[in-house]
């Protein structure tokens, strides 16, 4: 077992989001639900802590109300090894209420922050010519999501 495991706090969708996220990465899977008893505090019978895996990386989900929300401070970043890969989670995950922001973040229709990162992108950037680098830097910081061809266009621009 892992020894730190994320815990999400959401309102009520617990179940939901993580059946989306583990639709979305292989070697993902629910591990377990736990329901609220008698003793509360929410409905008994309702779902409240989802243990689930991404990618084998565990995490817990419990739906706690409404008192603490999502916010940009913590995101899951995801490392991506190609346009297709970005394309397919983006797609996925600001679906249906989800939100694009600047630099390849967004945030999921319940809230959480991701960034989805092609590999290319710490490559490019980490060139030992710091010109090439910072071109890659400004094309990404006026992307959405991120293109990995106009990130080798930035870089290979004289």
């Amino acid at each position: 077992m892992q020894k730190i495991t994320t815990f999400l706090w959401y309102d009520d969708r617990a179940e939901e989001a993580a059946a989306l996220y583990t639709s979305l990465f292989e070697d993902s899977r629910i591990v377990s639900v736990q329901r609220y008893g008698e003793a509360g505090p929410g409905t008994p019978g309702s779902v409240m802590i989802v243990e689930f895996e991404l990618a084998g990386q565990r995490f817990l989900a419990l739906n706690g109300g409404p008192e603490f929300t999502f916010n940009e401070a913590m995101s899951l970043s995801v490392d991506c090894g190609s346009q297709e890969e970005v394309d397919r989670l983006w797609e996925k995950l600001t679906a249906e209420g989800g939100e694009e922001g600047p630099c390849g973040w967004l945030k999921d229709r319940f809230g959480v922050s991701w960034q989805i990162v092609p590999t290319r992108l710490a490559e490019l950037v980490g060139d030992p010519d710091p010109v090439k680098g910072q071109r890659v830097v400004a094309a990404m910081l006026g992307m959405r999501k991120l293109e990995i061809k106009g990130l080798e266009d930035a870089y290979g621009a004289a």
